[in-house]
């Protein structure tokens, strides 16, 4: 669920990969004919036919025949950013409800494993599908396939919250595993709408909107899921409401396919008022036999394969190794964030020099008649708690269902634990939070909140900082340059983030500007790096390694805290400086290779299409019509 989709939709489809309209064959630049200027190529003939050919006409008329000029463009927009946010926002839920879950889920030792493969099932498929699903898009059309991977991303979340309602976690595995399905490739479909409607200079802000609105879902979810799950809907609430949101985005989805079906044959049938349909036909099929055996010659010369990343040079590797390891300390730390916080900052362990008058009885709660305060061992006196410090808990506990006739509410007949752990306590059964250590749950909900709130600055920022940023490197370059200044500043927070117990928003407010700076430079250094004709087949492999390490860390993660006494602090934040680290070395070699090969990364990309910006904004949208602001207002 990240920004490489966004901005590799820009490469989905580059110019001299389109396929030709109508089956023509491409220029001798590499380039099709366009089907707007309604000028027909034939190879080697053009003089033969060029005194009946109708010449290219004007910019105006030219551009008022493409989607990039209707005004519907921003209805398309609207609709596949609704599209985005609910995936985005279904994709974090198990992150915002880490300690949720942990409550709620049977019992076990192994639950950090068990949460951290959510996360490495939904990468899984994600380390192929990247080579396949521009193929996909491509074949069968970008609106189409977006409806299609919505509807995977729905049944995903539908299975996954039928998961934790019958606290499966073989279900909420599957849910997710279909869900990853779809969500990624849905991104790519996304990413090639946009660059469809939005060609020329309006597509990297466009993309910068998409990314920025996309990001609202995960904001959203961290600070609503929380408050929903510890409300009286529950957390099998929080995870339908996900669902609902990503079956609602089938609308928007189904609506894009209308929008763009009514805009294709609006245009089509301009194009058809230009050109006469009875000449191009005449013409077509007494050249037939010239233009198939000079499509099938350049279609040969063409044919791009998966083995050609054979012929990738070091700056791509390079690249595609900092990506890894340097998104490893990124995504992989969201997941866990609620956790590391909780720990870290907002639900302490409570202070070892204190002890309960009654250390056999419950805390609060309708079991508890009287009061059993905290006691300092040092002083006597009542014991002095931090803010975000949890309260003690009882030593043991022995209770029945005969206890209380409030017991039918309880989701065991007895509590018996001659040794009380944190572990022990799962806030979402009646018995804990309202009947024995109703403050210990109380508490710990209203820190869960906050960390939800917290762990949200990151994606804040990325919203926030996506669409300037990518100008900014438009226009000074220093890609490597950047890389490695956002790897070094990865590397301080989560080396502040272990061995300090400062507040965690200074930190990640640094994560956020890093990982905005590095998704902004990242990906669009990668054409830069290989053939362009290769640029779809590279999108894919780096994507894929991507992927692999985002369904291994999860993992590392996961024996990290379990060799650590269950514990995230300082062992797995090591881990994440670590890959930070590792980030800077690549940069710093990435940059010294740059300046051997010329200063590809760091250097300012030329606009080649300023020619054609001049005359757009020469054409403006004085020839557009009304009726194309909306194909839904004129479904005739």
């Amino acid at each position: 669920m990240e920004t490489y989709l966004t901005n590799r939709g820009d490469q989905m489809m580059p110019e001299t990969e389109r396929t030709a309209p109508m089956g023509l064959e491409p220029d001798s630049d590499g380039s099709h004919a366009d089907e707007t200027n309604q000028q027909l190529h034939y190879g080697n003939n053009d003089e033969d036919f060029s005194h009946t050919i109708p010449q290219q006409q004007p910019a105006a008329a030219s551009l008022s025949n493409s989607k990039t000029n209707l005004r519907s463009r921003w209805l398309v927009l609207a609709l596949a950013c609704t599209v985005m946010t609910a995936s985005y926002y279904s994709y974090d839920i198990p992150s915002a409800l880490h300690e949720q879950l942990l409550n709620y889920m049977p019992q076990s030792s192994n639950f950090e494993r068990n949460f951290n493969l959510l996360y490495t099932v939904y990468s899984i498929p994600n380390v192929i599908l990247p080579l396949f699903g521009g193929n996909f898009v491509d074949r069968y059309g970008a609106p189409q396939c977006l409806l299609a991977f919505a509807s995977l991303v729905c049944c995903g979340s539908i299975l996954l919250s039928s998961g934790v309602s019958s606290k499966s976690w073989e279900v909420m595995y599957l849910g997710r595993f279909v869900f990853g399905l779809g969500a990624e490739s849905l991104c790519v479909a996304q990413s090639t709408i946009t660059s469809d409607w939005f060609e020329g200079r309006d597509v990297a802000f466009a993309m910068g909107i998409g990314l920025s609105v996309s990001r609202l879902g995960s904001i959203f979810n961290n600070i609503t899921s929380p408050k929903v799950a510890n409300s009286r809907g529950g957390i099998q609430t929080a995870f339908w409401i996900g669902s609902m949101l990503t079956f609602s985005s089938l609308f928007a989805a189904a609506l894009i396919v209308f929008v763009d079906g009514r805009a294709v044959k609006k245009l089509n049938k301009r194009r058809g008022d230009v050109a006469s349909p009875e000449l191009t036909e005449a013409l077509l099929e007494e050249d037939a036999p010239t233009r198939n055996e000079n499509r099938k010659s350049c279609s040969e010369a063409d044919e791009v394969r998966l083995t050609d990343f054979r012929k990738f040079g070091i700056l791509f590797w390079l690249l595609t190794i900092s990506c890894f390891v340097v998104y490893g300390c990124v995504l992989p730390f969201n997941n866990v964030a609620s956790g590391i916080l909780l720990e870290r900052n907002y639900y302490k362990s409570a202070p070892s020099s204190c002890h309960l008058l009654h250390p056999d009885q419950c805390t609060s709660g309708y079991l508890q008649n009287g009061t059993n305060p905290s006691l300092s061992d040092i002083s006597g006196g009542l014991c002095s708690f931090d803010p975000y410090q949890a309260p003690l808990l009882p030593s043991s506990v022995n209770f029945t269902s005969s206890a209380s006739e409030k017991s039918g509410e309880w989701e065991n007949e007895a509590y018996v634990y001659p040794n009380l752990t944190t572990h022990d306590v799962k806030c979402s059964d009646p018995f804990w939070n309202s009947a024995c250590t109703s403050d210990y749950c109380a508490k710990e909900s209203a820190s869960t909140e906050r960390a939800g709130r917290v762990m949200s600055i990151p994606y804040l920022i990325s919203a926030l900082s996506s669409p300037p940023l990518g100008l900014l490197v438009d226009k000074i370059g220093r890609r490597a340059q950047i890389a490695s200044l956002a790897s070094g500043l990865l590397f301080i927070v989560h080396l502040t983030m272990a061995v300090s117990h400062s507040s965690p928003v200074l930190p990640l407010v640094g994560q956020g500007i890093a990982y905005s700076c590095y998704a902004a430079v990242i990906w669009p250094s990668v054409p830069l790096t290989v053939d362009k004709k290769f640029t779809g087949t590279a999108f894919g492999v780096i994507t894929s390694v991507q992927n692999i390490g985002l369904a291994l860390f999860p993992l590392m993660i996961a024996s990290i805290y379990k060799a650590s006494g269950d514990s995230y602090i300082p062992n797995v934040e090591f881990f994440f400086m670590s890959c930070a680290g590792l980030g800077v070395v690549i940069g710093l070699i990435l940059n010294r290779l740059d300046r051997r090969h010329g200063g590809k990364l760091n250097g300012i990309t030329r606009d080649d299409e300023s020619k054609g910006e001049e005359s757009r904004e020469d054409a403006g949208f004085a020839n557009v019509e009304d009726e194309y602001f909306s194909p839904l207002l004129n479904p005739g």
